[in-house]
């Protein structure tokens, strides 16, 4: 699988007004973006999605899975990583290479991924603003595809303060980096129906990080 086409493997970067937030808008072109969403759900026969809950005992809006070496979870124990599903016990799916070409394609970090956070957002589902900061490298990039219907996204500096959106389509892909990689960000919305690409509808994002 190629991003974008055969001719143009390397996606095309669009300067943001957040420093450190980085945009690859139409990253993966529509039959790249078939062929992840297939193998992100053959995946996810080894781990499939599950609803978590925060410490406090509050469900998430979103289903949650991974693949990787670790996995974001949470519960009533905390946020972490671990190496196997919640539910069933069994380690992670391997990432898939398509998401490892992509990393090395547009971030550029010289160690791979070790976790890939699976969320799919269907009805109302939304995510707070929040800070990605429970891997152990927090100058390692944090790296999302987006996959289906289009999400309203907002994301503001770490400290607090104005926040910006902007909306992501299916096939782009951003990542927070440098003075961003501990930016406030989340999903305000979903626009339901403004792709057919999930099966049963919805948005799948994709976050590879390192997680150790």
């Amino acid at each position: 699988m190629s991003v974008r086409s055969a001719n143009t493997p390397i996606p095309v970067e669009v300067k943001t007004a957040i420093e450190g937030f980085r945009l690859w808008p139409g990253a993966l072109d529509a039959a790249a973006q078939a062929d992840l969403v297939a193998e992100v759900f053959a995946r996810l026969h080894d781990a499939p999605l599950y609803r978590p809950t925060t410490p406090g005992g509050r469900p998430f809006s979103v289903q949650m899975s991974n693949f990787g070496r670790l996995g974001w979870v949470s519960d009533r124990g905390g946020y972490r990583y671990q190496s196997t599903h919640p539910e069933t016990g069994r380690p992670w799916p391997a990432i898939p290479t398509v998401l490892l070409d992509l990393w090395h394609a547009t971030v550029g970090w010289p160690t791979p991924p070790d976790a890939c956070l699976v969320n799919l957002y269907r009805d109302a589902a939304k995510m707070g603003l929040h800070q990605d900061k429970d891997e152990a490298d927090l100058g390692a990039p944090v790296l999302s595809v987006s996959l289906g219907d289009t999400a309203t996204f907002r994301i503001g500096a770490a400290e607090g303060g104005r926040t910006t959106t902007l909306r992501l389509t299916s096939g782009d892909v951003c990542a927070l980096t440098g003075p961003a990689r501990l930016a406030r960000h989340g999903v305000d919305r979903v626009l339901a129906g403004s792709s057919r690409l999930i099966p049963g509808g919805g948005r799948l994002n994709l976050t590879l990080r390192r997680a150790r």
